[in-house]
C-alpha cells in the first residue's frame, strides 16, 4: 500500500473506533440527567438508583471516549502535516475550543455528579447532570464545525498556500454544519435510548428488578421514539440539502450515473465504477426525485455529467467518490434506522398496552438491537466522508495532496498495527466492563461511599 491509503486506513480505523463511543456518551448523559430529574422532582429513591446505575455505564463509556480520542488529534502532525498546513489556522480553532471549553467543563462538572452525592444539594448536583450532558453535545458541536469547513468551506481566504479565517461567524452559521450537527446528535440520542432499552430488557427476560427495570425501559422508549423520528426527518432535510449543494455525494448514495427526470431510486445495484453504470439494479421509479423535492418529478444530476463539470472547474482528473461504499453505507443506515424504529414503536404500543411481558420474543429483539445503532452511525461516518472524496476540504485540497511528505509507509504501518492492537485490548476491557455492571443491576448503587473507618484512621475522601 502506498502512504496516502495508509494513512487513510489508520485515521479511517482510529476515528471510527473513537466514534462508537461518542454517540453513546451524548445519548446517555442526557437520559441520566432526565433520570436525575426525575428523582429530584418526585422524591423516589428509584430515580436515584436509576441515574447512578446507567450514570456508572456511562462514566466508563466516557472513559474510553477519551482515551481513543487522544490519538485521532495527534495523527493531524502524524500523517497528515500538508492538510494541518493548510487548513490549520481554521481547522484548529473549534478544536481549541473543544478541548479547553466542552471538554474541561464535562470532566469538571462529572466530577461534582460523581464525588457529590449527598455531599451538595440535590439541585447543585442535579445542575451538574446536566451541564455534563450539555457539554457533551458542546464538545460534537464543536468537531463538527470543524469538519463542517471540510466538507463545505465558508468564512475563509487564500493567503498563499494557505487557507486563512476571515469570519469565525461565518463558520457557525454554515449551513452545513446545521444539518449535520443536528443529525448526528439525533442519532446519538436513539443510541443512548437503544443501549437503556436492551439492558432493560435483558433484565426483564431475566426477571431481575422487574419494577426498576420496566420504568427505565419506559423512560428509554419514550426518548427512543421522538428520537427516532427527529432523526428521519432530519435525515431527510439533510438530504434534500445535499442533493442541493453536494449533488456528488447524494448521486453516489444513489449510484445514479445519468442524469434523470424523474429519477429512480436502487433498492440495490451491483456498480461499475470504471465503466461509469449498473451491472444491475432494481429501482423504484421517480423515489429519488420525490426524496428530493417532495414530488415526483425532479432533475437529479447524474455522477458522469457532475463528473464533467468538475473537470470544467478544477482540471482533468476523477473526482467521483468510491460509489459502493456509499451506496450500501446509506442503505445500511437507513434500513437500520427504520428497523430500530419499528421495534421502539411496537415496544412503546405493548407497554402501553401493559402486554409487553406477554411478548418474550420481542423482548429479545429489543436486547438484540444493541449494536445496530453503532453500526448505523458508523455507515452515516462513512457515507459522509467517503462521500467528500477525493476532495479532504472541498474544492480546495485534495487528499493525497495533504499527507505528511516525509514519513513512509512502513512508519504508517508500526503505528497502524500498535494502535490496532492497544484499540483490541480496550475494546475487550470496555465489553467486560459494561457486561459485568450492567448484569450487576441497581442493588448498592451509591457511586462514591464514605468507608468505614477504624479508629484513628483518616478518611482519603476527607
Amino acid at each position: 500500500m502506498d502512504q496516502v491509503l495508509l494513512a487513510r486506513w489508520q485515521f479511517g480505523l482510529t476515528t471510527g473506533y473513537h466514534f462508537l463511543f461518542v454517540p453513546l456518551t451524548i445519548g446517555l448523559s442526557l437520559l441520566v440527567a432526565i433520570m436525575e430529574t426525575l428523582y429530584v422532582k418526585k422524591g423516589k429513591e428509584s430515580y436515584k438508583k436509576m441515574a447512578q446505575f446507567w450514570g456508572r455505564l456511562f462514566v466508563i463509556n466516557f472513559a474510553m471516549g477519551v482515551v481513543t480520542g487522544i490519538v485521532i488529534v495527534f495523527q493531524f502532525g502524524m500523517n497528515w502535516s500538508e492538510y494541518s498546513r493548510f487548513v490549520g489556522n481554521i481547522f484548529g480553532i473549534p478544536l481549541a475550543i473543544e478541548a479547553l471549553l466542552a471538554f474541561f467543563l464535562e470532566s469538571t462538572f462529572l466530577g461534582i455528579w460523581l464525588f457529590g452525592w449527598d455531599k451538595v444539594s440535590k439541585k447543585v448536583h442535579l445542575l451538574s447532570a446536566w451541564l455534563v450532558a450539555i457539554a457533551s453535545s458542546l464538545s460534537s458541536l464543536w468537531i463538527l464545525v470543524a469538519n463542517s469547513f471540510m466538507q463545505n468551506p465558508v468564512g475563509y481566504e487564500l493567503v498563499g498556500n494557505r487557507a486563512e479565517l476571515v469570519g469565525f461567524g461565518k463558520l457557525l452559521a454554515n449551513p452545513y454544519f446545521h444539518n449535520q450537527f443536528t443529525h448526528v446528535i439525533a442519532g446519538a440520542f436513539v443510541t443512548g435510548a437503544v443501549f437503556v432499552i436492551s439492558i432493560s430488557a435483558y433484565h426483564l427476560l431475566k426477571k431481575n428488578r422487574v419494577d426498576f427495570f420496566k420504568e427505565s425501559l419506559r423512560i428509554g422508549l419514550i426518548f427512543g421514539l421522538i428520537s427516532v423520528i427527529i432523526v428521519g426527518g432530519i435525515g431527510h432535510l439533510q438530504g434534500q440539502f445535499l442533493v442541493k449543494t453536494k449533488p456528488m455525494k447524494m448521486s453516489a448514495a444513489e449510484a445514479l450515473w445519468e442524469t434523470s427526470d424523474p429519477a429512480p431510486f436502487a433498492l440495490l445495484a451491483i456498480i461499475d465504477q470504471e465503466k461509469g453504470q449498473n451491472k444491475f439494479e432494481i429501482t423504484i421509479p421517480a423515489m429519488t426525485s420525490f426524496m428530493s423535492y417532495n414530488k415526483f418529478s425532479g432533475e437529479v444530476k447524474g455522477l458522469n455529467d457532475l463528473q464533467k463539470e468538475m473537470e470544467a472547474l478544477h482540471g482533468s482528473g476523477n473526482y467521483i467518490p468510491p460509489v459502493t461504499p456509499i451506496f450500501w453505507s446509506f442503505r445500511f443506515m437507513v434500513g437500520i434506522g427504520s428497523l430500530i424504529g419499528l421495534l421502539v414503536l411496537l415496544a412503546v404500543y405493548a407497554t402501553r398496552k401493559q402486554i409487553l411481558e406477554e411478548y418474550p420474543l420481542l423482548l429479545k429483539l429489543l436486547f438484540f438491537i444493541l449494536p445496530l445503532p453503532f453500526l448505523a452511525n458508523l455507515f452515516g461516518w462513512i457515507m459522509a466522508e467517503m462521500g467528500r472524496q477525493p476532495w479532504i476540504v472541498s474544492g480546495l485540497l485534495k487528499v493525497d495532496n495533504a499527507v505528511s511528505p516525509n514519513v513512509s509507509p512502513a512508519a504508517i504501518w508500526t503505528t497502524m498495527i500498535g494502535f490496532s492492537v492497544v484499540y483490541i485490548l480496550l475494546a475487550i476491557a470496555d465489553i467486560y466492563l459494561l457486561a459485568k455492571f450492567a448484569k450487576q443491576g441497581p442493588e448498592d448503587m451509591d457511586l462514591i461511599k464514605e468507608p468505614n473507618l477504624a479508629e484513628g484512621e483518616v478518611s482519603l475522601w476527607a
